[in-house]
């Protein structure tokens, strides 16, 4: 929804003693000459999402870079800087003081500053600039006394400018470094440097005074901004906790998790499966729906139109006589089961998502007590969903555009609520796209308000701009595209996208290797190099991944000509050898404690592709902004042969000489390497390991 921001030109936003200082005019002057005294001019800030219709994203504890064009008429110096406060939970919050961050020049009249965020919530920025007269009577002092001119009328102007700023001061003391001394000290002092530069003492001495650099920081610290201006409009950033930007995703059917495969296993007995995830080094257990399957229309294995005796059913087909989305399968148990299944999950450092998905079957409780919010033929049946020729008889789509609209989406705020209450805080959003951009942009608000720490994975795989769309709306994460990018021009092109673009600000992907419903052909295909091969990428790629259960176990089964399953878990119950032959257990759990002790792997933006001779070799580095953790990631994306040739390391970006001597350490082997100069040679067998994931020992 969208809701009026503080007009940050107005002192109702920035407090009194911080608000722009006008200059003193007479008071016949013309509002387009007070107008004209606001010289500086501020464009192009960013980040700034659509004109700042959204909030940039960032979690607790990052940093806002915010860059602008700002520049001033003339040969004036100009100084700037960016304005921001805490809003609260719901950005409404307006009696937190403003805090400035300085601006500093880059190029080409780009200035850049940054603040850091705190807390869950969302926080107002903007920028403020203005001429810098101090700076600009140093700079033209310094030129003139340099050149040998008198400068004794700079040296009065300057003290002109000295005694404004010091008249200027409010009563208590100034800002940054000068906050904890007293303000008539302050004064005091200033007022004496006036003095000073203009009195009969020996030109060099008092010019040298006029330029020392602590009389710069105190005018600075205590600079009235007369005619300062403001960007014209306050844009907001929402923050939110750590596990929106960094964590491995575990996906599971409980009903899956049991000893007897004739029959749905119970949380009970899903909780002994917990610890083997713990153990891989997840952070999030995600279920499916757990709710109450319907029996009309039920699929049968795998998809069939006419279930058999003892079929439990697709997870997705909601709602039964037992209750609906707030209700529990009564095959997996009652809602203190699943209660218990959380705490467990608590206790071994795993969050559990649930998945929420707003349909419901024909037997759903919604279809007779709240028919008004499906939307029914002509002939007063309700209509199913159709994705031509399929048809989901078992399912019906809520109608959004019914004059009862207004009451269902209270009632699905509700479902969201009731499962916080019961300790989840992590949804993933089935089909996002297929509801209106407006209800999620108000629902996730709602949620947020009440429980900031709540996080949405959008489940969208639709068209880019819808998925962007759903991101800017309020999405924590979203699903991508990585299942169909596997060559080295496709991961290259698409993480560059989403990495080094405004795409960035809004949109953090969540690199799933395979869902229930996709089983990409590289996968089919390619055996267990293929496993390793996406496994890498999207846990190196990405500071968010997951996986569905059966991935650790190369898991390849495929409906011929498809990227179903065979068998789908969707359908039926599936019981797993959970230590069969060929697993990569031990490379998840070894890539996930490498994940927790690297920093540079838990941000997504720090990515950069670097050059390599070979279109199968994949070369990207991420490193801290510290350069005390840097990784360099070589990944042969051909499964089926060994491939060798040169990668470039970009040392310019490690701190390092072009010809410097270094070495790397294989994370996954620990076998060292001395590397020389920017290329050096790899050599990838896919039998044997068809990736590097290499720390570089730069001291």
């Amino acid at each position: 929804m969208t809701r009026e921001r503080p007009d940050p030109s107005s002192n109702e936003t920035l407090p009194r003693s911080e608000a722009p200082v006008a200059a003193p005019a007479p008071a016949a002057v013309a509002e387009p000459v007070v107008k004209a005294w606001r010289r500086a001019i501020v464009e192009r800030v960013e980040p700034e999402v659509d004109a700042g219709r959204f909030p940039v994203k960032r979690t607790v504890g990052e940093t806002v870079e915010v860059t602008a064009d700002i520049f001033v008429d003339g040969h004036d110096k100009t100084a700037a800087v960016v304005r921001y406060r805490f809003a609260g939970h719901d950005g409404q919050a307006e009696d937190e003081a403003w805090q400035d961050a300085p601006m500093s020049f880059v190029d080409n009249d780009r200035w850049a500053g940054r603040f850091r965020v705190d807390a869950m919530g969302r926080y107002h920025y903007t920028v403020a600039a203005w001429v810098d007269h101090v700076a600009s009577w140093q700079a033209e002092l310094s030129k003139k006394f340099g050149a040998g001119q008198d400068v004794t009328s700079e040296l009065l102007e300057g003290a002109l400018v000295i005694r404004r700023t010091a008249d200027a001061m409010p009563s208590s003391a100034g800002r940054g470094r000068q906050k904890s001394a007293s303000a008539g000290g302050v004064k005091a002092w200033l007022a004496e440097r006036a003095d000073f530069i203009t009195s009969d003492e020996e030109l060099s001495v008092r010019v040298a005074a006029a330029l020392d650099a602590d009389l710069a920081a105190r005018m600075r610290d205590h600079d009235p901004r007369v005619a300062s201006i403001t960007y014209d409009r306050v844009l907001e950033v929402i923050v939110e906790r750590e596990r929106a930007r960094f964590g491995a995703w575990y996906e599971m059917f409980p009903r899956s998790a049991g000893p007897d495969p004739t029959r749905s296993a119970t949380f009970g007995e899903a909780v002994l499966r917990l610890p083997a995830i713990a153990d891989l080094g997840f952070d999030v257990v995600y279920l499916p729906p757990i709710h109450p399957i319907g029996t009309s229309f039920r699929k049968g294995r795998n998809n069939s139109l006419v279930a058999g005796p003892g079929d439990p059913g697709s997870p997705w087909a909601i709602g039964a006589a037992e209750g609906g989305h707030t209700a529990v399968e009564p095959g997996l148990g009652t809602l203190d089961d699943f209660d218990r299944f959380v705490a467990t999950a608590s206790r071994l450092g795993l969050e559990v998502a649930l998945d929420i998905a707003f349909q419901a079957s024909p037997d759903h409780p919604y279809v007779k007590d709240h028919p008004e919010w499906f939307r029914h033929r002509p002939d007063g049946t309700i209509k199913y969903a159709e994705n031509p020729p399929k048809k989901y008889q078992d399912l019906y789509p809520f109608d959004f555009e019914s004059a009862e609209a207004p009451a269902l989406w209270e009632e699905l705020k509700s479902v969201f609520l009731f499962w916080v209450d019961h300790g989840v805080t992590i949804f993933r959003v089935d089909n996002p796209h297929t509801k209106p951009f407006r209800f999620w942009e108000w629902v996730i608000a709602e949620v947020k308000r009440a429980h900031p720490e709540t996080i949405f994975l959008s489940e969208a795989f639709t068209r880019p701009k819808v998925m962007k769309h759903l991101a800017k709306a309020g999405f924590s994460q979203s699903y991508t595209y990585f299942t169909w990018r596997n060559s080295k021009a496709e991961l290259t092109e698409y993480f560059t996208e989403l990495c080094q673009t405004d795409v960035r600000e809004y949109m953090r992907p969540n690199l799933f290797t395979n869902t229930p419903d996709i089983l990409h052909a590289y996968l089919q295909l390619g055996g267990r190099p293929a496993f390793i091969v996406r496994f890498v990428l999207a846990a190196t790629l990405g500071a968010s991944y997951g996986i569905y259960s059966g991935f650790e176990l190369v898991d390849n089964r495929a409906v011929p000509g498809t990227e179903e399953y065979l068998d789908s878990e969707k359908y039926q119950i599936r019981q797993r050898d959970w230590d069969q032959p060929g697993h990569i257990k031990e490379l998840i759990a070894q890539l996930n404690r490498i994940r927790h002790d690297h920093p540079a792997l838990q941000t997504t933006w720090n990515l950069r592709f670097h050059a390599t001779d070979n279109d199968q070799l994949l070369c990207y580095s991420k490193r801290t902004e510290t350069r005390d953790d840097i990784l360099l990631m070589v990944v042969n994306v051909d499964p089926y042969h060994t491939q060798h040739g040169w990668v470039q390391a970009p040392l310019w970006d490690w701190g390092l000489p072009s010809d410097a001597t270094f070495d790397v350490v294989d994370l996954l082997s620990g076998e060292r390497y001395t590397w020389r100069g920017e290329w050096n040679y790899v050599r990838l067998d896919p039998d044997h390991m068809p990736v590097h994931v290499l720390a570089a020992v730069t001291t």
